[in-house]
């Protein structure tokens, strides 16, 4: 199977798979466009071409937000790309606190694919912040979640320039540096 015909199938696989899920956003957008943005990102942003981390981009939350399988996404699309997938992928059986410290400390020890997916999803997610307020967030809980994605992304650093800086762009524009983030990330724990 070519990269395109592999790419191509790996986003009707997501968009099958997330039909009915929509954003947090007042507009309640389909949620595939998340996926594929973060995709997107590797590849415009980025400057990457290879299918493994494109493919497992747009499949980065099957697993964790639908009813598909590790098995299901490895027969349909291999185990390289099914792995990355994986290493994405939250353990939804631990609280939600503990899956945040988690993506910190497993950040850099992924593989070059999941920290290019991970730094785009970071992207996009933060992106979509810096636009409107997902239901149910205030101002404590969105600052927490952006020094929340910046000690994550410590983790993946050296991995993209490209991805890292249009990250660094968006920290900038909100983190207050000066009034040490670790207290804030302490109190965005507080908070979940």
């Amino acid at each position: 199977m070519c990269d395109t015909t592999l790419l191509l199938q790996a986003i009707s696989f997501a968009a099958n798979k997330h039909r009915n899920q929509r954003r947090k956003n007042k507009e309640c957008t389909p949620y595939i466009n998340h996926p594929i943005r973060v995709s997107t990102s590797i590849a415009e942003i980025g400057g990457i071409t290879d299918v493994i981390a494109l493919a497992a981009a747009v499949l980065h939350d099957t697993v964790e937000d639908t009813e598909t399988s590790y098995e299901e996404v490895k027969e349909r699309f291999g185990k390289e790309i099914a792995d990355v997938v994986m290493e994405v992928t939250d353990n939804k059986s631990l609280s939600k606190v503990e899956r945040k410290k988690l993506q910190i400390v497993n950040a850099p020890h992924k593989s070059h694919a999941a920290k290019l997916v991970k730094l785009a999803d970071k992207l996009d997610n933060l992106t979509d912040l810096l636009k409107e307020t997902p239901k149910g967030w205030n101002q404590q809980v969105i600052y927490g979640y952006f020094v929340w994605s910046y000690k994550v992304v410590e983790g993946l650093r050296g991995t993209n320039e490209k991805l890292e800086a249009a990250l660094d762009d968006i920290f900038s524009q909100v983190i207050n540096f000066e009034d040490g983030i670790d207290v804030a990330l302490a109190n965005y724990y507080t908070l979940l």
